[in-house]
């Protein structure tokens, strides 16, 4: 395979799974804690900081095939634990990795169906099928001109702007936009949020075949690098395939003082209720001050892109174990159930069973009877259980 990672030089590497600070992706972490350290630690949400800290040490080509853990909603392509691949690659920049990813995926394609075209039934396998054509090259969008041609479209306003972003009045601007278009966006309503929603309603809704939206603005993206022509903007791209992301991808900001300054950002969005936003991390700070050289990075659920090859509609197809909402006492239910068919008439309830407890407790044991029973019923150990 033209990018089998041995050839190209890639070392596979195995990064923390708990850290002390999570950071990596924006996500909402799961929170454990270390007996033994007496701190408080979260399961990876990523491990790209850990991956760009191996460049900086002169690993340039590095990747990790692993698990990560966010805590956030389950449906049909979320999963809480989920596997990735990531990998970091100095002296390469978003360009780079756009046409890698289209010689990759569409390579990747062609060699286990024997064609660049694939079908799949977005809508169940009652419906028709969409046919995606994976024939590189990809179409790229540029994120906020494709929300801008989408909002003209709707309007019929070929003259509207979204102002600039690190002006003060965008948030405001925007939110008024999502309101007036009828687009959700739950709180806190910041602009990096209200900008995502807008994206998904008139770029992302709309993608059947590959394609790549380019040019996230910086405040959606902390550690990518800042565009080289367009003011505001990160070099950075997503490829979508029918509506849904299938891997992320960045030339790596590698300017210290900017990432301290796009941290406390995030931190402002925390305090303003955004649980997602990412925590500042002064150490993986310093570690830039070392110099990371010109890198991109690229990530990629592979769950996801077996669901697309199989045929799968639900992440949970294509998971051994996916994660599921347990039955409340099934065993209590099961047996209930059971003794009320037998019986023909309904089995105690629990305010029964208690009040049959309290009576037998305040009956005199018999004669002979179990010795760890006193005066007061049963013993203290089993008043310490309930």
């Amino acid at each position: 395979m033209m990018y089998d990672a041995p050839v190209q030089g890639f070392l596979e590497v195995e990064t923390p799974m708990m850290n002390i600070i999570p950071g990596g992706a924006t996500a909402k972490p799961f929170e454990t804690f270390h007996n033994d350290l007496k701190l408080p630690m979260f399961m990876r949400v990523a491990p790209e900081l850990f991956l760009k800290q191996l460049v900086i040490g002169g690993m340039d080509r590095v990747y990790e095939i692993g698990r990560q853990f966010r805590n956030e909603c389950i449906d049909l392509t979320h999963n809480p634990e989920f596997t990735t691949c990531e990998f970091y690659w100095a002296y390469q920049d978003y360009n780079d990795l756009m046409k890698i990813t289209e010689e990759m995926v569409s390579g990747m394609i062609k060699g286990i169906t024997g064609s660049y075209k694939i079908t799949y039934h977005p809508d169940g396998m009652d419906k028709p099928p969409v046919e995606v054509d994976f024939t590189p090259p990809f179409k790229r969008i540029s994120m906020v001109a494709g929300v801008q041609a989408g909002i003209r479209a709707k309007t019929n306003d070929p003259n509207f702007t979204i102002p600039p972003l690190s002006d003060a009045k965008t948030q405001g601007f925007l939110d008024a936009l999502c309101t007036r278009l009828d687009v959700d966006c739950s709180a806190p309503r910041t602009t990096s949020r209200l900008l995502d929603k807008l994206v998904g309603e008139f770029i992302e809704n709309d993608i059947i075949h590959p394609t790549f939206i380019t040019d996230h603005p910086q405040l959606m993206s902390p550690l990518a690098k800042y565009h080289r022509s367009l003011p505001d903007m990160t070099e950075r791209f997503e490829l979508f395939v029918l509506g849904k992301e299938m891997c992320n991808a960045y030339t790596e900001l590698n300017n210290p003082k900017v990432q301290r300054d796009l941290f406390a950002d995030q931190s402002k969005s925390r305090d303003a209720g955004d649980d997602e936003a990412q925590k500042v991390d002064e150490s993986f700070c310093v570690a830039l001050e070392y110099g990371l050289p010109p890198t991109a990075g690229w990530g990629m659920g592979i769950d996801r892109m077996t669901m697309l090859l199989s045929g799968a509609l639900n992440i949970k197809e294509v998971l051994l174990f996916p994660a599921m909402k347990p039955n409340e006492n099934p065993s209590a239910k099961d047996a209930k159930d059971s003794k009320e068919q037998v019986s023909g008439t309904p089995a105690p309830t629990a305010a029964a069973d208690k009040s049959a407890a309290a009576g037998s407790a305040a009956a005199p044991a018999p004669a002979g009877g179990d010795k760890s029973k006193k005066a007061g019923g049963k013993p203290k150990a089993d008043k310490k259980k309930a």
